[in-house]
């Protein structure tokens, strides 16, 4: 300030007239007092007047500053833990979805927008996904079975040993040989996934409806489907994407050639499973399960081995499952059913036996969700859009083998 820097520049012109009108004696000159002291109050009033103007810049400071709580970079921060955790961010999060939009609100949730969404949607709380998980595995059975990564960011790069390498015996002080696995390369993308529920506005204002349990059962069974689908019968990366959506690649995809095909395409033989059971490699077998549609289930439960005994137990026990040859079958919807029409079954691939394990989900972590208040407004109802981000692969096919129904009627 030039008021600061003229007032100090006085103040040391101050002291040196001073200094220059001293006596022998040490005392001041009686004909410089008066112009010292009309000097020292120049220099009182220029610090009156900082003074002054310092208190006028803090009042107007005070009055332009914000009436409500500013926007932080990271307002949920301040505990150390992630936004979505906090109990301060679940709370405003549902009070937004209940149609709550104050800005302190607002405030709390702005950390919680969708990264790279395109939606507008706020990232759901940690409890809330939480639950939503354990829907989506409760109606996805390749999830439950599956090796699931979570991750932030959009893509995943996975190295893959595509052999093991060997050992070999060595004479004592001979050279061990080389013997380096091979690594191939799996990428796991982020595909986006999406559905809407719809909720009457009598239900969401009624204190004792519980909006958070009710979204998560409802986007747990669709999204869980859509997952079980692609999972199973996914095309992968599309070629068109303005056509066809990409989505995860399917197991069947991968598994192009049948491992095993009957020799009827009307029914499957004993023959048939055991030659699938053998022909994956005793590595994978151990913890290998069988997949397949309720309609190939109806017929395998039918089959006897050579000792005319069923190759289908039921789990007796409550937590035992069904097995076959000693390991567990499950079903689902989405693989291929028999129809009893012989030319419409041929080639189908009916039954996955294998380990679930190397079929690999990359998560990504950042759920989100939406409200849509004016779509249905002339129903009363409000639109909630669910999306997440979401990709599948098989990393070593060679742990999975598939029986497909032969061409012959």
């Amino acid at each position: 300030m030039d008021l600061r820097n003229k007032r100090n520049t006085l103040w040391e012109q101050t002291k040196a007239f001073l200094e220059d009108h001293r006596a022998d004696n040490g005392m001041v000159e009686a004909s410089a007092v008066e112009q010292y002291t009309k000097m020292v109050n120049e220099v009182k009033a220029l610090g009156t007047e900082i003074q002054r103007l310092e208190e006028q810049m803090d009042i107007e400071n005070q009055l332009a500053a914000a009436t409500s709580v500013p926007v932080q970079n990271a307002p949920n921060m301040r505990s150390g833990k992630p936004t979505s955790v906090t109990d301060e961010y679940s709370k405003a999060f549902w009070e937004n979805m209940r149609g709550n939009s104050t800005p302190e609100i607002l405030n709390v949730l702005s950390t919680g927008i969708g990264e790279g969404t395109g939606n507008g949607g706020y990232t759901v709380p940690a409890e809330f996904e939480r639950h939503l998980v354990e829907a989506l595995e409760e109606n996805n059975v390749i999830r439950s079975l599956a090796h699931v990564i979570r991750t932030s960011s959009g893509t995943r790069t996975i190295p893959v040993a595509t052999d093991s390498g060997e050992a070999s015996w060595v004479e004592e002080g001979n050279a061990i040989a080389e013997s380096d696995v091979s690594f191939g390369v799996a990428t796991l993308s982020a595909y986006k996934l999406s559905c809407m529920v719809r909720v009457s506005n009598e239900l969401l204002n009624d204190s004792a409806f519980d909006i958070a349990s009710y979204i998560a059962k409802r986007f747990g069974v669709r999204f869980g489907n859509a997952e079980e689908n692609a999972f199973i019968n996914g095309t992968g990366p599309s070629s068109n994407p303005g056509v066809t959506p990409s989505q995860p690649t399917g197991i069947l995809t991968t598994l192009a050639t049948p491992s095993v095909s009957t020799a009827s395409a009307a029914a499957i033989s004993f023959d048939d499973v055991y030659k699938l059971f053998y022909t994956l490699g005793g590595a994978y077998r151990r913890k290998a399960k069988f997949l397949c549609n309720e309609t190939v289930m109806l017929q395998l439960m039918l089959l006897k081995d050579e000792r005319e005994q069923y190759i289908w137990k039921p789990g007796l026990e409550v937590g035992k499952p069904d097995t076959i040859l000693g390991h567990e079958i499950l079903t689902s919807t989405y693989m291929p059913a028999i129809s009893g029409t012989p030319s419409n079954d041929a080639g189908k691939k009916i039954m996955l036996f294998g380990d679930f394990s190397y079929y690999w989900i990359g998560d990504r972590t950042t759920r989100t969700l939406k409200r849509l208040n004016e779509l249905y407004a002339v129903n009363d109802q409000v639109a909630f859009i669910g999306t997440q981000r979401v990709d599948g692969k098989l990393v070593q096919p060679e742990a999975m083998k598939v029986l497909a129904l032969g061409a012959n009627g």
